[in-house]
């Protein structure tokens, strides 16, 4: 019996025989940006409306608290430097976990403006962090805390640690939200779920040809 019902024969050689889907936990109301850190071999996920992140362990399989509260964490990724950066809704930032432990804010602001509510994040191999800012954690309670966007718009954003700018490089989603660049990091692709709130609204992903400047 095949761990994969295949709809498409094209998609069959993206299967691996002896890969099987496993359940790690459950009872979560919204589980978001996980990311595996193989050198300690955990996996750390955000549970969004309950305002934590939650640690898998591989060798054990239990799943305990990391960290609590998270400022509605959304997205996580690793740095160069094996680094945790996260997405905060609450925070309306994107933030580095220091190998200490300490939390230094990478973004939080856009020419003197409060950020939306970042969401997603992929850093390139130049050490670049690109993240998107859709209004979701500024749009209710549920996911942050309900207020005015400071900003008016939902950007795409590159913060280049080398100089500490940050600069938009798309303006014209309605709801930008996962990112992540192709293997040669020539592409980036961009979700736009805007069809939430609105059932008419965007839901699509884009591609964009990524420059030797960014």
């Amino acid at each position: 019996m095949e761990t994969f019902e295949i709809l498409a024969d094209e998609f069959r050689r993206y299967t691996i025989p002896i890969a099987f889907l496993e359940k790690l936990h459950g009872g979560l109301r919204w589980a978001e940006g996980p990311v595996y850190f193989a050198d300690l071999r955990c996996l750390l996920f955000s549970d969004l409306p309950n305002n934590r992140m939650l640690r898998w362990e591989e060798e054990t399989g239990q799943v305990t608290v990391f960290r609590s509260p998270s400022n509605f964490s959304n997205g996580n990724t690793r740095d160069r430097q094996g680094r945790l950066l996260t997405c905060e809704h609450r925070g309306r930032r994107v933030t580095r976990t220091e190998y200490s432990g300490d939390i230094t804010v990478i973004a939080d602001r856009f020419e003197g403006k409060r950020l939306n509510s970042p969401n997603d994040i992929v850093e390139k191999s130049d050490g670049t962090i690109w993240f998107t800012d859709p209004s979701y954690g500024i749009s209710a309670a549920y996911e942050g805390g309900k207020t005015e966007s400071e900003i008016g718009r939902c950007n795409v954003y590159r913060f280049d640690p080398r100089d500490g700018s940050l600069r938009v490089v798309v303006d014209d989603f309605s709801r930008p939200n996962g990112l992540a660049f192709s293997p040669d990091e020539s592409i980036l692709y961009i979700a736009d779920s805007g069809f939430w709130p609105d059932p008419q609204g965007r839901h699509h992903i884009r591609a964009f040809e990524v420059g030797g400047d960014g």
